[in-house]
């Protein structure tokens, strides 16, 4: 029995806040038998002077959460920093216990509240390993993905078994070119099975939408008879680890229920937990319809995908599925720019398959056709012209324009969208700009650190002296993806002058 099957006493718990943070229960150990544990509940619960959190800590052994471990010495170069926290932000190879799902080799997590692997995240950590020369942890991590697509069918969104029903933005076809780039084309050939069946999760059943419009689980046929693909999770309960937002929340949103905790729970599978990307208004979380949207970023990674398996296969010498891959990733390019470039508007933009129509928000989304290259020329130079008029600000580029108190949205700016907007802009040759964000964001983080000792999860952008908000949890500081990222760039481009 998971923490969150305890029915009344994980509900009690989480809707009384036993906890301030709701990943703290679902992330304990129960000390007994859970059977036993629920049991002992239901005899005590009704009985005078029954104390919830005295049982909880009876019963469960907290997650070891560290406060102050991540902040370094000021005086040290940031580099330095980040070096010295690869040891503090490893954890060693698993056995099960409670929620967490046991890894093979060592990894690196994000640090704070994220005491587990998260998958795209680990990505841009990895930028930073690679710029450590630290490839055996790159290895060990790639091979820790490859383990969780053979014995789950995909990599879910971190290893816990309350993430269990998604995954997220399908980053593992990059880590495998990040490694076969250090050690040659036979990484490709090995992680080949795994890269398959990544692919194969994301198109579940694309084979059976008979017609346009009709959508299941990943995949949406389109009005031309295209597939692209949506975010989506198997579940359409409350997350655990966010059980009391999605319930109170349920109780505003005029959306069904088990509508609307699909819809958060896709939302958390995009990565961008929350941003009014997902909004129906633009504006309140409460109108979120995140499975109706066909997103920019996710198909342009299935596109990457479907390429790396064709690389693959051409190396396997097995060229006619090396053809066949090679010709679905053409397909989805051009569907990409037929239902996600807006001429007009000179970007690209999120799809909405219910009403046919592009979403309106501009987001950092819109860059990744650059990253991925599958723009013309003169689309990245319309998108560039964009980029510098509304998105840079003075710590880098901020995620979208619109400012909702979501920690996706304005003021905040991310390490993975600076990484994804600076290479697209250099792939197109608009070097002047990638390099004017990434001197803005070096030097955010290093004032940021040089300010606090600490590495912090986000960035506000705009306001430079303030702290980044919004979302549902406080900043979170270590940070693995900031690290990687702030390593790659500098490793890049250099140390700016510090005002």
């Amino acid at each position: 029995m998971e923490i969150f099957e305890y029915q009344e006493l994980f509900d009690k718990v989480q809707m009384q806040k036993v906890f301030a943070d709701g990943k703290t229960f679902v992330d304990c150990i129960p000390k007994g038998d859970p059977d036993s544990i629920a049991g002992a509940y239901n005899q005590q619960k009704d009985k005078a002077g029954f104390d919830l959190k005295e049982f909880i800590g009876l019963h469960f052994e907290l997650p070891s959460v560290p406060d102050t471990v991540f902040t370094g010495n000021q005086n040290i170069p940031v580099t330095e920093h980040i070096t010295s926290l690869w040891p503090v932000l490893t954890r060693q190879p698993d056995t099960k216990k409670g929620s967490l799902i046991p890894l093979p080799h060592p990894y690196i997590v994000p640090g704070g509240r994220f005491g587990e692997i998260y998958y795209w995240d680990s990505y841009f950590t990895m930028l930073g390993l690679q710029a450590s020369g630290n490839v055996e942890m790159i290895e060990n991590m790639v091979n820790n993905f490859s383990h969780l697509v053979d014995v789950i069918g995909y990599i879910p969104n971190g290893n816990r078994t309350y993430y269990i029903g998604r995954s997220q933005p399908p980053f593992f076809s990059l880590m495998v070119r990040l490694l076969s780039d250090e050690k040659g084309k036979d990484i490709l050939i090995k992680n080949l099975p795994q890269l398959e069946k990544e692919y194969y999760f994301w198109m579940k059943d694309a084979d059976k939408l008979d017609e346009p419009g009709k959508a299941l689980h990943h995949s949406v046929k389109l009005k031309g008879g295209e597939i692209l693909n949506r975010y989506w999770d198997e579940n359409n309960t409350p997350r655990p680890e966010s059980y009391r937002e999605d319930t109170e929340l349920s109780y505003q949103s005029g959306q069904p229920p088990e509508i609307l905790f699909r819809h958060l729970r896709a939302g958390a599978e995009s990565g961008w937990d929350y941003s009014s990307r997902w909004f129906k208004d633009g504006k309140t979380l409460g109108t979120i319809h995140t499975t109706e949207i066909i997103p920019i970023d996710l198909n342009c990674l299935l596109y990457h995908l479907e390429q790396t398996i064709a690389v693959a296969y051409h190396h396997s010498h097995k060229t006619k599925m090396a053809a066949h891959y090679k010709l679905v990733a053409e397909k989805r390019k051009a569907a990409i720019q037929h239902y996600c470039w807006n001429e007009k508007e000179g970007f690209y933009f999120d799809y909405d398959f219910i009403t046919g129509n592009q979403k309106h928000t501009l987001t950092l989304s819109g860059v990744t056709p650059l990253f991925f290259k599958s723009a013309t020329a003169e689309q990245a130079s319309r998108v560039a012209v964009l980029i510098k008029e509304k998105f840079l600000q003075p710590g880098g580029v901020v995620t979208t324009l619109e400012t909702t108190g979501q920690q996706w949205d304005a003021p905040n700016g991310w390490a993975p969208l600076q990484w994804l907007t600076i290479i697209g802009l250099e792939n197109y040759g608009f070097s002047e700009l990638a390099n004017s964000i990434a001197q803005r964001w070096i030097q955010l983080n290093s004032a940021v650190f040089k300010r606090t000792g600490k590495l912090m999860e986000k960035y506000n952008v705009i306001d430079t002296h303030l702290e980044a908000g919004g979302g549902e949890y406080d900043g979170q500081d270590g940070f693995g993806w900031t690290n990687g990222v702030l390593l790659a760039l500098i490793a890049k481009y250099g140390m700016p002058q510090m005002k």
